[in-house]
């Protein structure tokens, strides 16, 4: 009879196994949603277009249990809808549905990289949705002001209303050059309006939102959200200075303002209480007029993986110092003023897998240097003194076997420098940009045999396209632009069978 009893209760847990496996509910137990719930929802989908066949949504059928629908969460003691996940999913619209805020009960909304049309968001009720913690509207298409409804979301602990700055024809130039009917922006309310009683918000994203009428953003920053933790405002035109207050964000992880041309010049500083953040793990500063020498001090955090000061030409000093324990994987300091200060200067970067920099070294080579970090993956390397010996920088990476993308600029090629190139035998992309090179040079292209992509632009060949290139059989992608090639395109191109994309003009 006791063994009875064990396989009886076996089977129960069996049952109840098989009752909850499917379960998209924040419980144990799957209920069946509120008809009321699955009425919106179906209504939702009815105002979708499908960019994919068959449609992710294929589940959403009326008369089935809409807490197991792709994409929606329900609460396990009311059946009410608590989530929607749909991002990424193929979903055209006209704008956003007014049955989506009749859910409102719903905690989590994720509509992102869909595409919803040109439309504005002042005409939805995001008050509707009290119980809002994480919204991401983010690569919509909406364009114009962001409503003053979100400001009201109290309960938001994450907020992404990125702009379509990297998608489509919304571009960055509508970014820099202030086309507001292109892309979101804040002006009434404006930023400090908008997070004002946003207290609870520990993820911030407003990437290419126009923010050009929020000059008071950072001290509304500082004041309003102490519990900020990850914060992205890259390309928002902002206006004013990196101020002193967010020093009190202790809590911040991630800081990306790049891209921000207006912050002033003659205010522009480093900041450098930024090194004393022990938690910082992402620290983006591109493009964003920084000025005068960087600080001779190391970073405090351990987990700083990466760095980017990119493209801020009258930032200048040594190369940003770390100590031995240091985690960072990428740092960019192309288009900024950095010097090595003696050889070995990279040695404390001992999980570095992405460098780009500029090379204006005059009595210091980094081929040393650069050498030992077997663990680089993209390295990108700009000419800025004449001097540069690019031969004995390329000899220095040679035995880094791992390198798998590699991007120079500005550089004079001799047989030297390509002898090194081929020892890279995992490497799999190249790009070359304003170089010139030798007769000779152009022959030894054919010995990069495990390319998979070649990009080379703006070049002085003065010659006929080698005929060499036939022997990159694993090439996918080749593109020759703006070289002054002379004669026929070779017909050993022809060879090239894994090739998917060539452009040549």
């Amino acid at each position: 009879m006791a063994s009875i009893g064990w396989v009886l209760l076996l089977f129960i847990a069996e049952l109840s196994a098989l009752a909850t496996s499917g379960a998209h509910g924040d419980g144990n137990f799957t209920l069946r949603c509120q008809p009321d719930q699955a009425a919106s929802l179906l209504q939702l989908k009815k105002s979708f277009s499908f960019f994919h066949y068959p449609s992710a949504l294929e589940s959403w059928q009326d008369g089935t249990d809409c807490c197991l629908w792709e994409g929606v969460g329900c609460s396990n003691s009311s059946g009410h809808v608590t989530a929607l996940e749909l991002s990424g999913h193929g979903l055209y619209s006209q704008g956003i549905n007014p049955a989506i805020f009749n859910l409102t009960s719903l905690q989590l909304l994720d509509l992102s990289m869909n595409y919803f049309g040109e439309y504005s968001l002042l005409q939805f009720r995001f008050e509707r949705l009290p119980l809002l913690t994480h919204l991401n509207l983010s690569h919509l298409g909406f364009q114009g002001q962001i409503p003053t409804g979100i400001g009201g979301l109290t309960n938001l602990i994450s907020l992404d209303l990125s702009a379509n700055y990297d998608l489509g024809d919304v571009s960055t130039y509508d970014i820099i050059t202030g086309d507001r009917n292109n892309v979101l922006y804040l002006q009434d309310p404006n930023f400090k309006i908008l997070v004002a009683n946003l207290n609870n918000l520990r993820e911030l994203y407003l990437d290419g939102v126009d923010m050009s009428s929020s000059g008071e953003w950072c001290h509304a920053l500082a004041k309003s959200l102490p519990r900020l933790q990850v914060l992205s405002l890259s390309y928002c035109k902002l206006v004013g200075p990196i101020c002193p207050s967010l020093s009190n964000l202790h809590s911040l992880t991630v800081i990306n303002l790049e891209g921000n041309f207006g912050i002033p010049t003659a205010l522009a500083p480093f900041p450098e209480f930024f090194m004393d953040f022990l938690n910082l793990s992402v620290l983006r500063l591109a493009a964003t007029n920084l000025q005068g020498w960087f600080p001779r001090r190391t970073f405090q955090s351990k987990t700083l993986r990466v760095l980017d000061l990119s493209w801020n030409q009258d930032l200048s000093g040594p190369l940003p110092n770390f100590s031995n324990t240091s985690s960072l994987e990428t740092m960019m300091l192309d288009g900024a003023s950095f010097s090595f200060g003696k050889p070995g200067s990279f040695t404390n970067f001992k999980y570095l897998q992405t460098l780009s920099l500029d090379v204006n070294i005059s009595s210091v080579e980094p081929q040393s240097s650069l050498g030992i970090h077997r663990s680089l993956r993209h390295l990108g390397l700009t000419q800025t003194d004449s001097t540069s010996n690019l031969g004995l920088i390329l000899s220095g990476i040679g035995d880094v076997q791992n390198l798998q993308s590699l991007e120079l600029s500005d550089w004079r090629f001799s047989l030297t420098s390509f002898s090194s190139l081929v020892k890279l035998k995992s490497l799999r992309r190249l790009s070359i940009t304003r170089c010139t090179f030798t007769r000779s040079t152009l022959s030894t292209f054919g010995n990069l045999v495990g390319l998979r992509s070649l990009e080379v632009s703006d070049c002085d060949f003065n010659g006929p396209i080698p005929s060499a290139i036939g022997n990159l059989t694993n090439l996918k992608s080749l593109n020759i632009d703006n070289c002054d090639f002379l004669g026929p395109i070779p017909s050993s191109i022809g060879k090239l069978m894994n090739l998917r994309s060539l452009e040549i003009f």
